[in-house]
């Protein structure tokens, strides 16, 4: 009977081996017991490990193969087909090794002699197990005789596809036959059709798990058609299965991973249990890796690539991947391209797994060296040529200070730069792209060459007002703010910000940044991640408010309005008709769900909601008697609450003295399953188990997709997930996700003469003589590597008092907007200087200046000064349930990022109103004749008018009163813009002339204020 994939398979064979992959056609008979072709075995040892052969011919005689074939089997059981190959097995005495690798270099002609003796095969049709002699398995492709992957292969023109090799997988192979048998048996199973490739490395009938191996197509899952007229997985065997490739795959990439937790069992007793998965990478993984050390290898130092992964990318293994790689990586010459791999990470997972798996491929100590000490650890690592170091980027700062500590201590301690070059792999690029701490570690890494250059820039160094001491410190700051060209950043985000893309630039195959890219829609669509918008439902707190107060004092009108949403939102009752809601959905709805193990988050909006949304939880489910419902509180610090005199909570105190670091693995535990967090576990917190989110917190952009994302995380019996909203609109957080769903694109880049612009604006406040800045610049700079002295610090506040006098004597509005062009003098400049090569003095100092004034500036306080609780009173209250179902971020077109733009921050000028006339207006904003829905609506049209060109021309050019009329004019078309899903408000206003009257008024006031004081 002709096999019905025989086309399939002729095709596979006829690429790998007839058409240049690096195969030969498999001949020999299948050993199923022993699970390999024991010829090709012992022909592979026979001609490559002649001595050692022979000698155990002479030792062994005729027993010879039996005793290397029976030797090897109990090694490959023992310690698994990965180490064996890389390490060979002992058979008396001898080391005998079963596969040799393609060395780093060609300056060893006999590895690259040895290399030529690994021979891979491929068989068809072979019969694999010895209970069911006549089933056979499609391909076998065998690394001198061992068997390293297996495909089944379908057809989809005789109505099977990739999902029937799965269950082909599943059901008919057995997963204790020694082909299949886990670590000693094959590391990899394929199975496809002509569209679609799917892996597993490990079989476990009908629990065995597949994973995509596709290229994605139109930024999610799939393969596109192929541009040659071949398969569309064809690239499986034509680039991937070649030789080169899978002896790299199998050299440098498939390793074992342990991960360990902790289970209760019914006796109450906590084991740790472990778990080992072979990790064979995936498609974008593969091609990632290879590409940047491609790049790296063919452009040298110098070059910053970002690689932009959606979570579920498997971002872990890809950076420990590319380390081992770069670590060891040299040139067409033969040198070295980077001498040392610096991993800046703040996760201790990446720390572990790192180490692991590079042990795996050097089986050697040493080439990876953790920094969980002090800076003098990292000193020593950096001086010592470590391979690669793994540490945050906060120790970068104090490094000068450790080589003088060290230096006390005994020899000193040189950090050598000079030739050297260095590969700079950033785990999250938001927390480690600028900065001051990103500046010192270019300083550091590139010392000897901002010192070699230093002598020629200083002469071109317009400043002479600072002593040569001084001077030389400036230059040297200056120096290390651009590229240096001895080091490359490899840096990975799944939610890179414009400054992501503006610093980390190097072209991908697109011609512009990411160098790499793996999209959220692909993760989602290939089952990596869960889609967290799937189920998004929001709800809306309509209230009215009452003074109880005889007086009706007149307040700052903002001041006024935060203090009272803040006594709305704080209030006893709102926080527990929101526990009512959290816990009975939570109750009815999620426990059950992933096998009764499911967890939810609250996200509160500051400590003090965490504190009373822990007092009102816990009081809940005690007074319902929901004994298995139990919650953790996350906060950080120490909360009082005003409303109790002398009350103090702190986070262990409130989880009955559980340790801050024990809350994740308890949290992990069957004993909670509810966390509440204020700015804690929001991001990087990894807890599959969490399925649903309770939201009472402002979210908008990047921090609205990172908290979120805490809940799409995958794990076994977890099919969706749930987000209850209290606060934020659909609109507001599709906007966040959708620069992220598929491609990010970045707008224009920000204009360099702003720096400028806004050192005049700073200067024109007259709060620092030019002569301050170059006193305080001159202490600053002399001081060397050291901390300044006491008399330093002294002469430094004394300079900085004379400006905070200045500054407290300017109007309340001019403090704010002086303070607000400040941070934004700061900030752009750390931006700006990385891409752009100032080499301005004026702006170096003006920075240092300014990064010390605003630590000594007053400070706004965050809380509102004015306190409500007094003047008014909670007259009703409504919770409601507004919109339900999905977020499809399938529509639309994504909003480009911005950098900075506008120079400085506008201050609205502070309105007086009377407490009377303000709860009147709150009255009318979240009560009965304008509902809350109708005040959104009202917003969103706002928000139409203000992204028109029109209307911003004629805001520029009219007063308020002719901007209204003109308002009015368009008023019709721009509600029918916004109407869908809005018609009874639309039909309301506009049938009403009075209601008419006041959305006209309303929108048109704050349109104007917007485009006029450039305010979002």
């Amino acid at each position: 009977m002709i096999h019905r994939e025989i086309s399939f398979e002729t095709a596979i064979e006829q690429a790998l081996v007839h058409d240049g992959g690096g195969y030969e056609a498999g001949t020999t008979a299948f050993d199923a017991e022993r699970g390999m072709f024991p010829e090709d075995v012992l022909d592979f040892l026979a001609k490559s490990q002649v001595p050692r052969w022979e000698y155990l011919g002479r030792l062994l005689g005729d027993t010879r193969s039996t005793v290397v074939l029976d030797a090897l089997g109990k090694e490959l059981e023992a310690k698994g087909l990965l180490y064996v190959l890389r390490q060979g097995f002992k058979c008396y005495g001898k080391t005998l090794r079963l596969a040799f690798f393609k060395p780093n270099t060609q300056l060893n002609p006999d590895a690259q002699k040895h290399y030529a003796f690994s021979r891979l095969r491929l068989h068809r049709q072979v019969h694999a197990s010895p209970g069911r002699p006549g089933q056979s398995v499609d391909v076998v492709l065998a690394l001198n005789g061992l068997p390293v992957a297996t495909m089944e292969l379908k057809n989809p023109l005789s109505g099977q596809n990739y999902q029937h090799a799965q269950h082909q997988y599943r059901t008919d192979r057995n997963p204790q036959d020694a082909l299949f048998r886990f670590k000693s048996g094959a590391l990899v199973h394929f199975a496809l059709d002509p569209d679609q490739a799917w892996m597993t490395t490990r079989l476990a009938g009908a629990d065995t798990y597949f994973l995509p191996f596709n290229k994605g197509y139109r930024n999610g899952a799939g393969n596109p058609p192929s541009a040659d007229g071949d398969y569309r997985t064809a690239y499986l065997w034509n680039e991937v299965l070649q030789r080169d490739s899978m002896m790299d795959i199998i050299a440098r990439f498939a390793h074992i991973q342990t991960t360990e937790h902790q289970v209760r069992g019914a006796d109450e007793v906590v084991r740790i249990v472990r778990r080992e998965t072979l990790i064979f990478p995936r498609y974008h993984q593969l091609q990632a890796v290879r590409a940047l050390v491609t790049a790296a290898r063919d452009q040298g130092a110098g070059r910053h690539y970002l690689v932009q992964h959606s979570a579920g990318s498997g971002k872990s293994n890809s950076i420990a991947w590319l380390a081992h790689r770069l670590a060891s990586l040299h040139d067409a010459q033969d040198e070295r391209v980077f001498d040392t791999v610096v991993v800046i990470t703040d996760r201790r997972v990446l720390d572990r797994q790192l180490q692991d798996a590079i042990y795996q491929f050097e089986h050697k100590q040493g080439v990876v060296q953790k920094i969980d000490e002090d800076t003098q650890q990292l000193a020593k690592a950096l001086a010592g040529g470590v391979p690669v170091i793994i540490s945050t980027i906060q120790k970068f700062p104090y490094i000068a200070q450790a080589l003088n500590t060290l230096a006390k201590k005994g020899p000193a301690v040189r950090i050598q730069t000079a030739g050297r070059r260095f590969a700079v792999i950033v785990d999250e690029a938001h927390s480690s792209q600028s900065g001051e701490a990103a500046q010192e570690l270019r300083k550091i890494l590139n010392q000897d060459g901002i010192e070699a250059a230093l002598a020629g820039q200083l002469l071109d160094l317009d400043e002479d007002e600072l002593s040569e001491e001084a001077r030389q410190a400036l230059l040297r700051d200056l120096m290390r703010r651009p590229r240096q060209p001895n080091i490359s950043y490899f840096a990975f985000t799944a939610t890179p910000k414009f400054r992501t893309l503006a610093v980390f630039d190097e072209p991908g195959p697109n011609g512009k940044a990411p160098f790499h890219h793996y999209s959220m829609k692909q993760a989602i669509e290939e089952g990596f991640i869960l889609d967290v918008l799937a189920n998004y439902t929001t709800y809306q707190t309509y209230y009215g408010l009452v003074k109880r107060t005889q007086d009706d004092p007149e307040l700052p009108r903002r001041e006024a309005a935060l203090g009272l949403a803040r006594f709305m939102s704080l209030h006893p009752y709102n926080i527990a008709q929101k526990v009512e809601v959290i816990v009975e959905h939570f109750k009815r709805y999620v426990i059950h769900r992933i096998g009764g193990r499911a967890k939810a988050m609250v996200v509160t909006s500051s400590r003090l909601h965490a504190v009373r949304y822990k007092l009102a939880f816990d009081a809940y489910v005690k007074e319902n008697g929901y004994t298995n419902i139990r919650s953790l509180v996350a906060f950080s610090g120490t909360v009082e609450d005003p409303d109790l005199a002398g009350s103090r909570y702190t986070e262990p105190g409130m989880n009955d003295g559980l340790r801050e670091s024990e809350l994740p693995d308890r949290f992990a535990s069957d004993d909670y399953q509810v966390l509440l967090v204020a700015d804690k576990y929001q991001t990087g917190f990894d807890q599959p188990l969490l399925h649903t989110m309770y939201v009472d917190k402002r979210l908008a952009g990047i921090q609205a997709v990172q908290t979120l994302s805490r809940l799409n995380r995958t794990a076994h019996g977890k099919t969706d997930t749930f987000v209850l909203d209290f606060v934020n609109e659909r609109e507001e957080i599709f906007n966040a996700f959708k620069p992220y769903y598929e491609t990010t694109e970045r707008g224009d880049e920000p204009d360099p003469h702003q720096l400028y612009a806004l050192q005049h604006r700073l200067e024109e406040a007259r709060v620092w003589e030019p002569e301050e800045v170059t006193a305080l610049c001159e202490v600053w700079y002399r001081r060397g590597p050291l901390e300044p002295s006491a008399q330093d610090h002294k002469r430094i506040n004394a300079l900085l008092d004379q400006a905070v006098a200045r500054f407290e004597a300017l109007p309340p509005a001019d403090q704010v907007l002086f303070k607000s062009n400040l941070v934004s003098f700061r900030n752009l400049y750390t931006f700006l200087a990385q891409i752009i090569p100032y080499q301005d003095s004026g702006l170096e100092k003006l920075h240092v200046y300014a990064r010390f004034l605003l630590t000594k500036l007053p400070r706004r306080d965050s809380d509102p000064r004015y306190r409500a609780d007094d003047d008014v009173a909670l007259k009703y209250y409504r919770l409601e349930k507004v919109s339900e179902g999905s977020i499809p971020l399938g529509v639309g077109e994504p909003t480009p990022l911005y950098g900075p733009g506008a120079v400085g921050t506008a201050e609205r000028r502070e309105q007086v109103v009377n407490l009377s006339e303000l709860i009147d207006r709150l009255n009318e904003r979240f009560g009965t004749e304008f509902t809350l829905a109708d005040q959104l609506f009202f917003e969103q049209v706002a928000e139409t008018a203000v992204a028109s060109s029109r209307l911003r021309e004629v805001a520029q050019a009219n007063n308020l009163p002719d901007f209204t009329q003109v308002v009015e004019k368009m008023l019709e078309s721009l509600f029918l813009e916004r109407m869908e899903g809005n018609e009874e408000v639309f039909s309301r206003v506009l049938g009403s002339g009075k209601l008419r009257g006041v959305a006209v008024k309303y929108i048109a006031a704050e349109v104007y204020r917007k485009l006029r004081t450039g305010a979002s």
